[in-house]
Order: structure tokens, then C-alpha cells, then sequence
């Protein structure tokens, strides 16, 4: 997507960055560098992770799943929801057909609010299925997250608990990571520390800022 397309319009007055990468890539580092810079952060992650408190949702997936997926303190347990629908594409489909269409509804509703907001400069939809999902088509820039895949490894086995199976079963789900990074306006390497992750961040922004602006003036 070329950056220098801007949208105009009441509807759209700040530059909207969607970022995206592999699983365990280092999305969320990414995403707090362009929160410190002034930037809104849609994390869509935490956006299902809600849904998952939420009476509807709780009620309809012990209805289908039975006890076993509801925490004791009444939430959803991810995990065993994971363990049924990253085994049966029925289940996953199922799942997905009943809480995107409310996050959805939220994400619409945080976005607007964003765009009212003075101190936002802009807004980033922090998405691992970004294209699967259609946001990119919402985003003036793209900005893919990389990191090699010993370290991605790495990370998903420290704080998921996945095996390498597991990382590979989830990501074949998604659409492949050479195409999302091709598709992207920008690449942020995030395989040394934050430090050079943040310099790297900081340029992008300051490109985009200034090419959104550039763009709406014409």
C-alpha cells in the first residue's frame, strides 16, 4: 500500500498503521514504541481477550463447549478453547463467526474516538491477521514485524508455553509471512534489543507523519 495515499475526509483525519508479523515476531514491542510516540494503539489480541469476560460469549461457549472452558473466576480459559478450535476448523470457524462481528463493533467505536482525540497523532491496529481479516484495506500504511524464526521459537515457548509444533500449527492458519512482508511499506527487524527497535520505529513514524500530511494538503 503506497503511503502516500492519504485519506482525506472528516472521517479520516489521522494516518491509520496497521502492524503485523509473524506470531512471537515482537508486535507488542513495536506497538508500545508508536504508543510512546503519540500514536493509539488497537490491540486486536486484547480486543478477543475481552470478549472472553463478556456474560454473552461465556454463556454461548459453555452452551457449545461445555464447563470445561470457563475459568473459575467465570471468564472464558483461553486455553482450552484454544486446545478445541486449533484442532477442529468447524470449531474455529464457529468461534470467530460469533465474537468478530463485536469486535469489530468495538474496534469502529475505538477509532472513532481516536479520531476526535487532539492528543492521537495517529492510530495503529496491532493485528496478527491483519490481511486475513481485511483491516489492511482500512490502513494507509503497513508495517510488517520481523524476526527470525529460532526466536520467535524462542519467545512463544518462554511466555506461551507452545512447542515448536504448536507455533507452526498456528501459523499455518494464517497467510504466508514472505507475502504479509511483501505487501508491507515498511520492515522493523526486532532481533536485537529495544534500543535499535525503537530508533528504527521512530524513523518509520516521523516518514509517515510526514507523507500523510504531505498527502492531505494536496
Amino acid at each position: 500500500m503506497d503511503s502516500n495515499q492519504a485519506r482525506t475526509g472528516d472521517d479520516h483525519l489521522k494516518p491509520i498503521i496497521g502492524l503485523t508479523g509473524g506470531i512471537g515476531a515482537g508486535k507488542s514491542t513495536v506497538a508500545e514504541v508508536f504508543a510512546s510516540l503519540g500514536a493509539a494503539v488497537i490491540d486486536s489480541d486484547r480486543l478477543i481477550h475481552e470478549q472472553y469476560t463478556n456474560p454473552l460469549i461465556v454463556a454461548t461457549l459453555r452452551q457449545w463447549w461445555g464447563d470445561d472452558v470457563v475459568s473459575v473466576d467465570r471468564s472464558i480459559d483461553r486455553s482450552a478453547v484454544a486446545s478445541i478450535v486449533f484442532n477442529d476448523a468447524t470449531a474455529l470457524s464457529r468461534l470467530q463467526s460469533l465474537v468478530y462481528p463485536i469486535i469489530e463493533h468495538r474496534r469502529q467505536s475505538l477509532m472513532a474516538d481516536y479520531r476526535r482525540d487532539a492528543a492521537v497523532t495517529a492510530i495503529v491496529l496491532d493485528s496478527p491477521k491483519l490481511f486475513e481479516a481485511g483491516l489492511h484495506r482500512e490502513c494507509d500504511v503497513i508495517v510488517f514485524v520481523e524476526a527470525e524464526k529460532s526466536i520467535r521459537q524462542a519467545r512463544t515457548a518462554k511466555f506461551r508455553g507452545w512447542s515448536h509444533e504448536e507455533l507452526d500449527k498456528r501459523e499455518k492458519l494464517l497467510d504466508p509471512l514472505d507475502k504479509k512482508k511483501t505487501l508491507a511499506d515498511y520492515v522493523v527487524v526486532n532481533h536485537a534489543g529495544k534500543a535499535d527497535v525503537e530508533c528504527e520505529v521512530k524513523h518509520i513514524f516521523s516518514k509517515v507523519l510526514a507523507s500523510y500530511s504531505s498527502g492531505a494538503e494536496q
